[in-house]
């Protein structure tokens, strides 16, 4: 053991002077414990060992006055018994500034684009208190995503926070690429997408599908990849969260944060937790699930130098809406976009389900009357046809009131309306993307709900864009 630790302590750098220095007295998986000579760091500090300072180690919890535990962010690397760690005298820091804009970074801030080292660039610590409510600006302005079923019963909150609710396979990472699609394009400000526990090809995807739109230069990427270690998806998010708070207070623009998918970072925790020794919560999560989240969550808000709105795709595990992690989450959003494996069955795409999807802009003064009016008439419509619905199975349409069959027929072309073919998705399905403005929707469903367009048929109103096209659609078929 002592020839071990002997030949990794030649390879180690000598740390820089003046600052502390401590040995690595226990190891436990990714957790280690560090014994310092004087007073131990603080939690959150980033500490440093390792051939040329690579292992990179946070400060987890304080054992006694000399002796803290440690998270290995990087635990590829090889660490022993005795290795010296240098305490860097503060937290993890991003790289912030107009050199970071059209690049790929990691949580540590090291670039994995392939375009070589980052420029222009300087470095601010990831842990930061949530701005005063003094200095936060309320909101109020939809922001139009070009999504029917979303702009019309859903709208979201320019410097609001949505969520898209759904479990494996529905369609949340398809939603989301659509929206950079989208609204990245026309954005003005800064976009920042936040790749929590990705896959690798999801990321690559992201970045080229951004590049090819043309839209990368005023984008930033960071990913903290599912091969990474807990404590480094746990810590991506934080990042992101200072480079977007750099340009709005700094540079004064708006930031829009794409997050995908903020349950692995409540699953990150959950794990960093675990390794600690922590004893679990309820449904086997943290018990500091809540603080965790309100302090990431809380830092996404309007001040008067800009404004972030952020859209988080959520994972709903085995569909259960009253798992800890969904009900948490759902505290902090503005906008609730649900996602419906019964629609996805369907082939009703996007797979939105009006009646459990809630935003708090539809309500008068907030939205025109003419949008409130139609939404609720909309909603009013598809809620009468799912009480039908059991009707229908069991005795057929036939034996419906005359009134009852206009209600399914206008819900079934309401829902038909409601999907769309996306940018996103046009090499597999063959059909080309529509951006669709909330005018066109409102339009739209106000003909259908006045009947006149009952005589075009159904298949007229699947995976279109506006109304002009159903009805050029219809007089062709």
């Amino acid at each position: 053991m002592n020839e071990a630790v002997g030949a990794v302590a030649e390879k180690v750098q000598e740390p820089e002077a003046g600052r502390r220095v401590g040995r690595i007295v226990a190891i436990s998986g990714a957790v280690v414990e560090i014994r310092f000579p004087g007073p131990a760091p603080a939690i959150n500090t980033e500490l440093r060992a390792g051939p040329h300072r690579k292992i990179v180690i946070e400060v987890a919890s304080l054992i006694d006055t000399h002796t803290v535990r440690g998270l290995v962010l990087n635990p590829m690397e090889r660490v022993a018994m005795g290795m010296p760690c240098e305490d860097t005298g503060g937290p993890l820091e991003a790289p912030v500034g107009d050199g970071i804009l059209g690049r790929m970074i990691d949580v540590y801030g090291a670039p994995i684009d392939g375009k070589g080292p980052l420029e222009n660039v300087h470095w601010e610590p990831i842990h930061r208190t949530p701005v005063p409510l003094s200095r936060r600006k309320p909101g109020g302005e939809v922001f139009e995503t070009g999504i029917k079923a979303i702009d019309l019963l859903t709208p979201i909150e320019r410097g609001g926070k949505a969520g898209l609710f759904g479990g494996a396979g529905v369609g949340k990472t398809v939603l989301i690429t659509e929206m950079i699609h989208n609204m990245v394009s026309a954005y003005e400000g800064v976009s920042l997408f936040c790749g929590v526990g990705e896959r690798c090809r999801e990321a690559e995807e992201i970045y080229r599908e951004m590049g090819e739109t043309g839209v990368l230069d005023g984008a930033v990427l960071v990913f903290g990849q599912m091969n990474e270690s807990p404590g480094a998806r746990f810590r991506v998010a934080h990042v992101a969260m200072t480079i977007a708070e750099h340009f709005r207070d700094a540079r004064h623009r708006d930031v829009l944060v794409l997050i995908d998918n903020i349950f692995r970072f409540v699953q990150a925790g959950a794990e960093v937790s675990g390794l600690l020794g922590n004893i679990p919560s309820r449904v086997g999560y943290q018990p500091t699930l809540g603080s965790e989240l309100g302090a990431l969550e809380e830092r996404i808000c309007n001040t008067d130098a800009g404004a972030i709105t952020s859209i988080q795709a959520v994972y709903v595990p085995a569909d259960d809406f009253t798992d800890p992690a969904a009900t948490h989450v759902f505290s902090h959003l503005s906008a609730s976009v649900v996602l419906s494996r019964k629609r996805a069955a369907e082939g009703l795409y996007p797979a939105i389900d009006p009646l459990k999807s809630t935003s708090k802009m539809l309500t008068p003064g907030t939205v025109p009357d003419r949008h409130y009016r139609i939404a609720r008439e909309v909603r009013r419509v598809l809620a009468e046809y799912e009480a039908l619905s059991d009707i229908i199975a069991m005795l057929g349409l036939d034996e419906l009131s005359e009134a009852d069959r206009e209600i399914v027929a206008q819900a079934r072309r309401l829902e038909r309306f409601l999907t769309q073919p996306f940018f996103s998705t046009g090499q597999f399905t063959g059909k080309a993307g529509k951006f669709v403005t909330l005018q066109e929707t409102l339009d739209g469903c106000e003909r259908i709900l006045s009947g006149e367009l009952s005589k075009l048929p159904e298949s007229a109103f699947y995976m279109i864009g506006g109304i002009e096209d159903v009805i050029t659609r219809g007089a062709g078929a």
